[in-house]
């Protein structure tokens, strides 16, 4: 898989301490579920984050962030983060955070 191990022990790290949340390898990188609703995702030069519609604005004004458009559209509830905006931990955290809301409203898969 294309994606760097140590972004994904940064969001293991990250994610231990929440109940339900799981790993699954997906779209060329490593997912992390949270009972089995998409959370974040490691990939080749950065991550992505499942953050909600509602919550796109304001993660979108976080330095770092980005429209995620992999297919060449932009995915509506999703953003993009550049590989050294996640060195950043009070970034990281507030995308997180809004990533691990948003699977917390969706029902258990």
């Amino acid at each position: 898989m294309a994606y760097d191990e140590g972004l994904a022990q940064m969001m293991r790290d990250d994610l231990i301490h929440l109940d339900g949340i799981t790993e699954k390898k997906m779209f060329g990188g490593l997912c992390f579920l949270l009972n089995g609703n998409m959370v974040c995702g490691v990939h080749k030069g950065g991550a992505m984050f499942r953050i909600g519609k509602e919550r796109e604005a304001a993660a979108m004004a976080i330095d770092g962030a980005r429209p995620m458009d992999f297919t060449g559209r932009v995915m509506g509830g999703f953003i993009d983060v550049e590989e050294s905006a996640m060195s950043n931990d009070e970034s990281r955290a507030q995308w997180t955070s809004m990533a691990v809301d948003n699977a917390a409203t969706l029902p258990p898969k």
